[in-house]
């Protein structure tokens, strides 16, 4: 005879697969079908030496492409073609379908707005307040001030930093700082957004709480991401938990579990401008080549 613990028990495992079913399920959506993000045979040049060579992959709707390597593998400068700011020397990069190889600066603008950008150190302008980093955007684009307001407390309260509204960045830590940078990336809503070694320098339980910002994105707001990053740590948060929102309304982070596959986190490690495995990451885990054993051991 079930006990009234765990009769609950059940009931709560019931609602965490159902609001976990678009994190597990293959969406037959013809929209969806669509990368957001793809790379077609892709070489990038740089002072006679091959930074990419004949790259291609896709990032799907609502997929999380974690880019693994060592620096100078040419992780950051797929970051970098996606936003336009540099030119293959050959191949086609695709933006939700759109050819933007090519773009001039004035194409490219918009299609960054599609976008949100992560840097490395939260990238904030020293002499504006938290709320006028995160404001920036919108007050560019003549947005009026109480729109400008729900919007800038909307994001704070997305990254918990509501409370630091007012405070100038000199005033905040290293992961606060970091967290800032993120809620302005997001203001607009972007359905596409590039992490570029978020977490770097940040110690383990700030690290962990980027990466869950990251998986509230994925996993509750239907983002695609590519995540750049070398650290082992984020690989395990990032394919082994899902976000899901309780019955209390809260968000809460849930293991993976042995039943449960997440399928919207792929990864791909790239050695000297190339691919050296694409998959899950349980299958990287099993892969047979020296470089990756090497590589997942943090060496």
């Amino acid at each position: 005879m079930m006990t009234q613990d765990s009769i609950d028990r059940t009931i709560d495992n019931r609602v965490s697969d159902q609001a976990a079913e678009s994190t597990f399920k293959e969406v037959d959506d013809t929209d969806r079908a669509i990368p957001a993000i793809e790379f077609r045979n892709v070489t990038m040049i740089y002072d006679g030496r091959k930074v990419l060579n004949d790259l291609s992959f896709k990032v799907m709707k609502g997929e999380t492409k974690i880019i693994l390597g060592g620096s100078g593998c040419g992780k950051s400068t797929t970051i970098k073609l996606v936003l336009g700011l540099i030119k293959p020397d050959s191949g086609q990069i695709l933006v939700e379908g759109e050819d933007i190889t090519n773009y001039n600066e004035n194409n490219m603008m918009k299609v960054r707005k599609k976008l949100g950008m992560i840097f490395q150190e939260g990238a904030l302008f020293d002499s504006l307040s938290v709320y006028e980093n995160v404001a920036f955007k919108l007050h560019e684009q003549g947005v009026p001030e109480e729109d400008v307001e729900s919007e800038v407390r909307r994001m704070l309260r997305f990254v918990n930093l509501e409370d630091a509204i007012d405070k100038m960045p000199a005033e905040l830590s290293g992961g606060m700082r970091r967290r800032v940078g993120i809620a302005r990336a997001l203001v607009g809503d972007p359905k596409i957004v590039m992490f570029d070694e978020p977490t770097a320098g940040l110690d383990p339980p700030t690290a962990r709480t980027i990466c869950e910002l990251a998986m509230k994105l994925r996993d509750l707001e239907d983002v695609s991401s590519i995540f750049v990053t070398h650290e082992m740590n984020n690989l395990d948060y990032l394919t082994s938990e899902y976000a899901v929102v309780n019955e209390a309304g809260e968000v809460v982070f849930e293991k993976e579990g042995e039943k449960l596959c997440l399928i919207n986190s792929k990864v791909l490690m790239m050695r000297n401008g190339e691919i050296i495995f694409s998959g899950t990451d349980e299958t990287l885990r099993r892969a047979e080549d020296p470089y990756i054993h090497k590589f997942l051991r943090g060496h």
